[in-house]
């Protein structure tokens, strides 16, 4: 019987490292991370009658992208994982030295004994509007890097500061233009929005991270799975001497999209009828001003859950 290959790949901006698993044995190569070197890889994985090996690597964001649709298109098996699932791994391993070739490595044995759940892309037209919507946000922080600039800038660079604002102001709006045309032009797009809307502090900004960034609601099996994808999951913590266990947020997901919430949820606590109950709850039981905006955060991703899956509007007498 063949004995099941396993690739890892550690990846980073420019490169990536890759250790292959093959009879209890790791072979070992480094690529660009660029098109040429995905071809080179696969090449490689051909040579050494691997084309079918089971792919798996840490979820990198853009660095990991590109590579994991290509290899898709080969017909590989892949699967993404969180990075925290490979640490906690490598400390059951008792692994201490921190190199590319030792976490390819690493990622290899993980997927050989976890097995972990595999990946697919998102439809083209998530992948789109995502490339979209995360040029407006750097767009955005690029508008308000300048502001700052011109708060304190001399007479000499103001009236480049000003054009250049006056310049982004101009992106900034025809690529929210190109955001709605893209999204009417997808009946489930425009859809799943019109949902979103109808939930209390959940505004264009948020919706289109939503859309963008979780695909298909349905792909996570409940809402605290997507609040475990976020990173806003609750975490217990205890001391061995302390008697009452201290819960805080996992923050496990990605940084950028329990960013995108936490503005809804202090919109939410002020106008949203749940929340508000939820804050009044949480006040009389003493916990503090940023133990409520995190609540109000996973309520809020629990409310998104259930709106999008039902295909029903947000009303609070059913959620």
């Amino acid at each position: 019987m063949k004995t099941k290959q396993v690739l890892g790949i550690d990846i980073s901006k420019q490169k990536f490292d890759v250790a292959l698993l093959k009879d209890t044995k790791l072979k070992h190569k480094k690529f660009p991370n660029n098109r040429k070197g995905f071809t080179a890889l696969f090449e490689w994985l051909v040579h050494h009658d691997a084309a079918s090996a089971h792919v798996c690597m840490e979820a990198t964001g853009i660095y990991s992208e590109a590579l994991s649709v290509f290899l898709h298109d080969q017909r590989m098996t892949i699967s993404i994982v969180n990075p925290a699932r490979i640490k906690g791994f490598a400390q059951s391993e008792l692994l201490r030295s921190k190199t590319d070739k030792v976490d390819a490595g690493l990622i290899a044995r993980f997927c050989a004994a976890m097995n972990p759940q595999q990946w697919h892309p998102q439809p083209m037209q998530i992948r789109q509007l995502r490339d979209l919507a995360r040029r407006l946000e750097a767009l955005n922080q690029m508008h308000q890097q300048e502001s700052n600039r011109l708060e304190g800038a001399s007479e000499m660079i103001t009236s480049h500061l000003q054009h250049h604002l006056t310049f982004l102001v101009q992106e900034i709006k025809q690529l929210k233009a190109q955001i709605q045309q893209h999204i009417d032009q997808h009946p489930d797009l425009k859809q799943r929005k019109r949902l979103l809307q109808s939930i209390p502090g959940i505004g264009e900004a948020t919706i289109n991270v939503i859309l963008s960034e979780f695909g298909n609601i349905t792909q996570f099996r409940n809402a605290k799975a997507l609040a475990a994808f976020i990173g806003v999951a609750p975490k217990i913590r205890q001391s061995g001497t302390s008697l009452r266990p201290r819960a805080t947020m996992s923050k496990m997901g990605r940084s950028s999209l329990r960013k995108a919430f936490f503005m809804p949820a202090l919109v939410a606590l002020r106008y949203n009828p749940l929340i508000i109950e939820l804050k009044k709850r949480l006040t009389a039981a003493g916990k503090s001003k940023m133990a409520i905006v995190g609540a109000a955060m996973r309520k809020l991703v629990h409310i998104i859950y259930g709106v999008l899956k039902n295909k029903l509007p947000f009303d609070e007498n059913f959620a």
